[in-house]
């Protein structure tokens, strides 16, 4: 058996052992031992998801494909839904056990700044601007709060600040789920840390890490990574679908996030992207259950959790 065989699971036996062995025997990124605090190693997320039309066809879809989604996220941000969308999306992901994450707006990238549309000007994209920007962000997570939406994307590292103060006396739930959004990926073992003592719950990474480098983070934090198995044109447009195995093995506990290659952008999302928004959130799902079907031919006791799992923000209406 070549080592190649070994990394895609061609050989036998097959399954996580087969990884493990890999990552662990021959010199390459050791098998991760964290978990999910329901013991699982991995939960799928579908992005993008805008508004309830699309978070319904989230649900159609993952029926029809017989795959769990256990978190979808948003980027348009809580404050472009009004309260009887939010509402809606609340009990569609309290019926379905599934956390409904939205991106907290406003920020800089939909200001009134130029330096953001700069051609270097993409780095500010999610930061907040002064303290009104932040006392918007904060309003608009109170918003959502008040109708059972209980996970949001947080860009900007004074916020999350504010945030974690704000848990801590009691002005939020505890039970809010903090993700760190893919603006703010660390690249590092060490500024993952930091996220994580910052407040985020679960800290999305760059889409193009190595094993290597998720094993390094492993080394120095148990908490849950989320990363872009298929990412956006915008962020490198990776397909890493066949390697779900790996990362799953080396990352654990990880969210795995199917993107879309060749997808139009929809942010802010509207009626006049609402074609694009549904179709690309149903391909999304189509991708995840392949990755899935695949992960359980060679990876068969990988486990996956079940929906409304522990450590979920699963809304509360």
């Amino acid at each position: 058996m070549t080592e190649n065989d070994m990394v895609r699971g061609t050989g036998t036996p097959r399954g996580t052992r087969l990884v493990a062995r890999y990552v662990n025997e021959l010199g390459g990124p050791r098998a991760s031992e964290s978990r999910f605090a329901d013991g699982a190693q991995v939960r799928i997320e579908i992005p993008s998801v805008e508004n309830p039309s699309a978070l319904r066809a989230v649900v159609e879809e993952a029926q029809r494909h017989d795959v769990i989604v256990h978190r979808v996220s948003q980027g348009s941000g809580a404050m472009l839904l009004s309260k009887v969308e939010l509402s809606e999306m609340a009990r569609i992901g309290a019926d379905e056990g599934m956390e409904v994450s939205l991106f907290v707006g406003p920020r800089e990238e939909f200001g009134v700044g130029g330096g953001v549309r700069s051609p270097d000007g993409a780095l500010l994209n999610g930061r907040l601007r002064g303290f009104d920007h932040l006392r918007y962000a904060i309003e608009d997570i109170l918003r959502a709060v008040d109708v059972g939406i209980r996970g949001f994307l947080v860009a900007d590292t004074g916020l999350m600040e504010v945030l974690s103060r704000m848990v801590a006396d009691g002005e939020l739930p505890a039970s809010v789920v903090w993700k760190i959004s893919a603006v703010l990926a660390p690249s590092n073992a060490v500024t993952f840390r930091q996220l994580v003592a910052l407040g985020g719950t679960t800290v999305n990474v760059p889409s193009d890490m190595t094993l290597t480098e998720l094993s390094e983070i492993r080394a120095l934090s148990g908490a849950p990574i989320d990363l872009y198995v298929e990412a956006p044109d915008s962020m490198g447009g990776m397909v890493r679908g066949n390697e779900l195995a790996e990362l799953v093995t080396v990352a654990a506990p990880l969210y795995a996030k199917f993107g879309l290659r060749n997808a139009r952008a929809v942010y802010p999302a509207g009626r006049q992207v609402m074609d694009d928004v549904v179709n690309n959130v149903r391909e999304k799902v189509r991708r995840a259950a392949i990755a899935v079907d695949t992960l359980g031919d060679v990876a068969g006791d990988i486990v996956v959790s079940k929906p409304g799992a522990a450590g979920l923000g699963v809304p509360e209406p």
